[in-house]
């Protein structure tokens, strides 16, 4: 299989990576097509491949012994999942859910520790990201504790609306209930907040973002800390 070019990855890690550096781990990167639902680590069992996004969106969700689940983090195009791999952690804590369709490049478990040990360069950045996550997933906590459901639901769209391309994001009420960690009535509730606000419309299957801005605004302090500590982590690393 052809090497894919740096230029034209639409992954902000691999992009990241010094030429040399990205020339030595690119034949261990395979494209793959990854459909909505899809598992991409599955929770108790080994993990297999490490996904670097480049379109869509997964979830690493958790769930209780009695069958409670509930997201704890999203992945698009800025990360890779699932990050416990960079810690050579063999077996996946949680599931990884692919919840927006979209393509990635994938590389193999054993690969993808060679590389951690073997290139300084590659394994700054996968560490860098995991603080970046780190930080997402304390200020989800945070917001949780602190948030409304009505701010909840705009940090989280604005997060998806980072990882998108346009202003459609795909998503239903399910999805949107397992995010948020409430019953399906709230969500339909928070969505009318947003829409009678005109921050977006929503229509069957799809959220429509039409006013960024002052969904921000409504927001507030829900939104805009871990973004800005991943430009922070990941800017002049080399």
């Amino acid at each position: 299989m052809a090497v894919p070019s740096q230029a034209s990855l639409n992954n902000q890690l691999l992009t990241l990576l010094p030429e040399a550096d990205y020339r030595q781990i690119a034949p261990d990167l395979d494209s793959v097509h990854v459909a909505r639902g899809a598992l991409l680590a599955t929770a108790g069992d080994p993990i297999e491949h490490v996904y670097y996004l480049t379109s869509g969106i997964a979830s690493l969700v958790a769930s209780t012994p009695e069958g409670n689940r509930a997201e704890a983090g999203i992945f698009g195009r800025e990360g890779y999942i699932p990050t416990s791999a960079a810690m050579g952690v063999e077996l996946s804590v949680h599931d990884v859910i692919m919840q927006i369709e979209g393509d990635a490049y994938r590389m193999g478990f054993a690969a993808f520790r060679k590389w951690m040990d073997h290139n300084r360069n590659f394994a700054k950045v996968m560490i860098r990201c995991i603080e970046a996550f780190s930080i997402q997933l304390t200020y989800t906590a945070i917001s949780n504790a602190v948030h409304g459901v009505d701010e909840r639901l705009a940090r989280w769209l604005l997060m998806c609306h980072d990882r998108v391309s346009g202003d459609e994001i795909p998503l239903t009420h399910d999805f949107i209930s397992l995010m948020l960690a409430v019953r399906r009535p709230s969500v339909t509730t928070a969505l009318h907040v947003l829409e009678g606000n005109g921050f977006i419309r929503s229509v069957r299957g799809n959220i429509i973002i039409r006013n960024r801005q002052t969904l921000e605004e409504f927001a507030r302090d829900a939104y805009g800390k871990p973004e800005a500590e991943y430009q922070r982590l990941m800017t002049g690393l080399f």
